[in-house]
C-alpha cells in the first residue's frame, strides 16, 4: 500500500522562478551517450529513469533561479533530449516524476533537484539535510514534496575531451611498484610546493613531488578516490567530513576540491596525468563501484535513488537497501544499468583522461550477483574483463566486503591482480615475534597457495604491509592497539587485529632505545616488501615516517578542518635516510631479476643442475620437514638460482643468483648457506642491509659459505653470488 499525495503542478522554492514543467519543448535527441553532450543546437541529455512518468531538466543561473525543460522521448528507459538553451558551462539538476511506492523502492519525488550520475563536473555542496529527504515522517511514509534546491550540488555541461596523444604506459607488472596516495594529504603540507597548490591535482605534478617518486623507485601511483564525493549522512550528522573519499556522489566528475582554479578540475586532472606519465609513473584510480554517497533507505535523495532505485541498489523484499557495504547501500552489480555507468565511467577515466589502471573498493561486491554467492563470471566482472579497453588497464581488486562470505582473496580472474592481506598479516605477525616461517616463505614467494590456479602469476597479488585503511607503518611499530577517538565513534571503528607492538611505550616517546628498535622494525618490514616475490604497494610517507598518531581508519575530520592538518603527510622533519634506504631496496629489486620474477617457483631443476629456489635456516641448513613447523624459527634465509629467470624476455639469459635474509628480531649469529649451486669460486657480494643507514652494507667485502654475519635486531639483507 503506498502513501502517494496529489502532486502539485510547481515545485519552486520561495522566490525562484521557472517555466512550469512541460511548457518548454525540446528536440528529441538520442538516447546514448547517457549524461549531458554539448551537439550542435544545444546539449543532448540523456538519463536512465525507465519508471519515471517525466523527466525535467533544471537549468540554474548565478543567482539561483530555476528553468524547467522536459525531456520530450523516452527509448530503452532513457529519456533524451536536445536543449537548446544549454551550453558549455550551463548548471543543471534533474526533476524525475513518478510512482511513490517505497515498498519496491520507488521513491520518485519532483521536489528533489537530482544530480546527473553522468555529471562530467559538479558544483556545491550539500545544504539542510532535512530538505534532500524524499520522505515527510520516516522512509515508508508520504514522500516529502519540499524543493531541495539549493541544497544539493549541480552538474555542469563540459566540453568533449580531445583524446589526441593521450596513450597509457602499459607498464610489465614485473617492473611495477604501486604507490598508493591521498591527493590532499600528499602534498598540503609540502613547503616546496606553491602554497596555492597544495593539496591539488597540480601540487601532485609539481617537479618536487614528481622527483621524489621517481628517486624513491615506484612506477604507479594509486590515488584514494578523486571521483566527486559527498560525506555520508551519518558523518555529517556528528559534524565531520569524509576525508578520503568513499563516499561517491559522481562516477564521472573529478573531486573538485583538489582543484587549484575553481571549476579546472577536468583540465588539471587531464594535465596531473600527462605530468606523471611523462616521468614515467602510472596513474591508478581507487574506484568506489560497489556503494553511493546516499546511505541507506532512510538517507537523501540526491540522485541514483530519485532516479531509478530498484535499478541502481540492491533491495529487500520490503523496499530496503542490502547493505553488504558497510555503507548503508549496495549498487546491484547485475543490473544492467550499473553495468553500463560503471563501464562508461571507467572508459571515460581511461580513454578520455588517460588513466592506466583501477583498484576496485570492495570488489566482491560487483562479484555477488543478487547479493548472494560470489561468481568471478558475474555480469559487470565478466564485462570489464571482456572490454577492448579496460582488459588493457591494470585492474586491481579488494577481494572483500563488509561481509563473510565475501572473503574471497584469491578467487578472481585471470586480468585481475588483488590486495593480498595475507601477505600484509603474515609479515606483520613474523617481524612482531608472532609467527615462525612457514607461511613467510609462501608470501615471500609469490603467494602461490593463493594465486596459482588459473593461469595466474605472481604479479596477481598486491603485497602490502600498509595502506590508508590501518596504521601507516611508523604507528604499526609504535602502538598495540588503535587510538580512533577523534573519529568521534567511541573508537569503535578501525580493525582491532593489527599485529602491531610498541617496543615498551605506547605512542610518542625521545627514549633512544626505543626510537632505534622502532627505525630497525620499519626498516625491516618496508624492505621485506619491496624485495618479494609480487607486486609491492607501499602507502605514501612510510619511507620517511608518517604518523596518524594511532588513528588506523582516518577517514574523516571535523568538517572545518584546513587541508594542512587533515592528515597531511609532513614533509618537513622527515627521515631521508629511511627514504634513501627504501630506495636502494626497490633499485635492488629492479637491477636484481631473480627478486622479481612472474612464473611462481617449482623447484624446478635450472641449468645449474639445482632448484630454482631452496630455503634455508639460521644454521645455514636447508628447511625441510618438521622444521617448518617450528614457530620459533626468527630467520628464513632464500636462494634463488640466477640461471632460470622467469621474467618477460629472459628466456635463455643467465643472471646473478641471489640469497635474501629475513631476520624477525634478537642477536643471532645467521651462518650463509653452503649450497651446491655456490661454487667454490663464489662468495656472496652483500648488496643491501636495511639496518644501515642509507641500505648500503657497512662491509662490502665478499663473504665465503659458511660465514657468520651477527645481527642484532630486525634486519633484511640481500647477497648475489660473484665470482672472487
Amino acid at each position: 500500500m503506498s502513501h502517494e499525495r496529489p502532486s502539485p503542478r510547481t515545485h519552486s522554492a520561495p522566490g525562484r522562478t521557472h517555466s512550469a514543467p512541460g511548457r518548454t519543448h525540446s528536440a528529441p535527441g538520442r538516447p546514448f551517450p547517457l549524461g549531458a553532450h554539448p551537439v550542435e543546437g544545444g546539449v543532448s541529455f540523456a538519463v536512465h529513469a525507465p519508471e519515471a512518468t517525466a523527466v525535467d531538466v533544471c537549468i540554474v543561473d548565478e543567482g539561483g533561479a530555476e528553468t524547467r525543460h522536459r525531456l520530450p522521448e523516452r527509448t530503452y528507459g532513457i529519456w533524451h533530449g536536445v536543449v537548446a538553451e544549454a551550453g558549455v558551462g550551463t548548471r543543471y539538476g534533474l526533476r524525475a516524476d513518478g510512482p511513490w511506492h517505497p515498498e519496491t523502492g520507488r521513491r520518485f519525488d519532483p521536489g528533489k533537484l537530482l544530480l546527473d550520475p553522468y555529471a562530467r563536473r559538479i558544483v556545491g555542496g550539500l545544504g539542510d539535510a532535512q530538505a534532500l529527504l524524499p520522505y515527510d515522517d520516516e522512509p515508508f511514509g508520504h514522500r516529502s514534496h519540499r524543493d531541495s534546491l539549493g541544497h544539493g550540488p549541480l552538474a555542469v555541461v563540459t566540453p568533449a575531451v580531445d583524446r589526441r596523444g593521450r596513450t597509457r604506459l602499459e607498464t610489465d607488472w614485473d617492473a611495477t611498484v604501486v604507490y598508493e596516495l591521498h591527493v590532499g594529504s600528499f602534498t598540503a603540507a609540502h613547503p616546496d610546493v606553491p602554497e596555492s597548490l597544495r593539496g591539488t591535482y597540480a601540487g601532485l605534478a609539481h617537479p618536487a613531488v614528481v622527483a621524489h617518486l621517481t628517486d624513491l623507485g615506484v612506477t604507479a601511483v594509486e590515488l584514494l578516490p578523486v571521483h566527486a564525493c559527498l560525506t555520508e549522512p551519518g558523518v555529517r550528522a556528528r559534524g565531520m567530513r569524509n576525508h578520503w573519499g568513499y563516499s561517491t556522489a559522481s562516477y564521472f566528475a573529478p573531486e573538485p576540491r583538489y582543484s587549484s582554479v575553481p571549476g579546472g578540475e577536468v583540465e588539471e586532472f587531464r594535465a596531473m596525468v600527462d605530468t606523471l606519465h611523462d616521468a614515467g609513473l602510472e596513474v591508478i584510480l581507487d574506484v568506489v563501484y560497489n556503494h553511493t554517497c546516499e546511505g541507506g533507505v532512510d538517507g537523501p535523495s540526491l540522485s541514483w535513488r530519485g532516479l531509478d532505485a530498484p535499478g541502481y541498489y540492491l533491495l529487500d523484499e520490503r523496499g530496503r537497501d542490502v547493505d553488504l557495504t558497510g555503507c548503508g547501500n549496495t549498487l546491484d552489480a547485475a543490473s544492467p544499468a550499473v553495468v553500463r555507468m560503471v563501464c562508461d565511467s571507467l572508459r571515460y577515466w581511461a580513454d578520455d583522461l588517460g588513466v592506466d589502471g583501477f583498484r576496485f573498493d570492495l570488489a566482491s561486491t560487483l562479484g555477488r550477483p543478487g547479493g548472494w554467492r560470489f561468481d568471478p563470471r558475474a555480469p559487470l566482472l565478466s564485462a570489464i574483463a571482456a572490454d577492448p579497453v579496460l582488459c588493457r588497464t591494470k585492474l586491481i581488486a579488494e577481494p572483500w566486503d563488509a561481509t563473510g562470505p565475501g572473503y574471497q582473496v584469491g578467487g578472481f580472474g585471470g586480468v585481475w591482480s588483488e590486495w593480498n592481506d595475507r601477505y600484509r598479516d603474515t609479515v606483520r605477525r613474523f617481524f612482531a615475534g608472532q609467527g615462525g616461517v612457514r607461511e613467510l616463505a609462501s608470501r615471500l614467494a609469490g603467494s602461490e597457495d593463493i594465486f596459482g590456479a588459473d593461469g595466474r602469476r605472481p604479479w596477481a597479488s598486491i603485497n602490502f604491509v600498509t595502506a590508508h585503511d590501518g596504521f601507516t607503518a611508523r604507528d604499526l611499530v609504535s602502538y598495540e592497539r588503535k587510538h580512533n577517538e577523534a573519529n568521534g565513534e567511541s573508537n569503535r571503528d578501525g580493525s582491532d587485529g593489527n599485529h602491531s607492538v610498541n617496543h615498551g611505550v605506547e605512542g610518542d616517546t625521545d627514549d633512544p632505545v626505543i626510537l632505534a628498535a622502532r627505525d630497525r622494525h620499519v626498516r625491516a618490514l618496508l624492505s621485506v616488501l619491496a624485495l618479494s616475490t609480487g607486486t609491492p604497494m607501499f602507502l605514501a610517507g612510510d619511507e620517511f615516517g608518517h604518523t596518524q598518531h594511532g588513528n588506523n581508519n582516518a577517514y574523516c575530520v571535523p568538517a572545518d578542518t584546513p587541508a594542512a592538518d587533515a592528515h597531511a603527510v609532513r614533509w618537513d622533519g622527515r627521515d631521508t635516510d629511511l627514504a634513501t634506504t627504501i630506495a636502494r631496496a626497490l633499485r635492488c629489486r629492479r637491477t636484481a631479476p631473480v627478486l622479481r620474477q612472474q612464473e611462481f617457483f617449482a623447484g624446478r631443476r635450472t641449468p645449474t643442475g639445482e632448484p630454482d629456489l631452496v630455503w634455508f635456516d639460521a644454521a645455514g641448513n636447508e628447511i625441510v620437514g618438521d622444521a617448518w613447523h617450528d614457530d620459533t624459527a626468527r630467520t628464513l634465509q632464500a636462494w634463488v638460482d640466477g640461471s632460470d629467470v622467469r621474467i618477460p624476455g629472459s628466456r635463455g639469459r643467465s643472471f646473478e643468483s641471489a640469497l635474501l635474509v629475513v631476520h624477525a628480531g634478537g642477536s643471532a649469529g645467521i651462518v650463509l648457506p653452503h649450497h651446491d649451486a655456490v661454487t667454490p669460486e663464489s662468495v656472496y657480494l652483500p648488496v643491501f642491509d636495511s639496518a644501515s643507514r642509507d641500505g648500503r652494507p657497512l662491509d662490502p667485502d665478499g663473504q665465503e659459505p659458511g660465514s657468520v654475519v651477527a645481527v642484532a635486531g630486525p634486519i633484511v639483507l640481500v647477497y648475489v653470488t660473484a665470482a672472487r
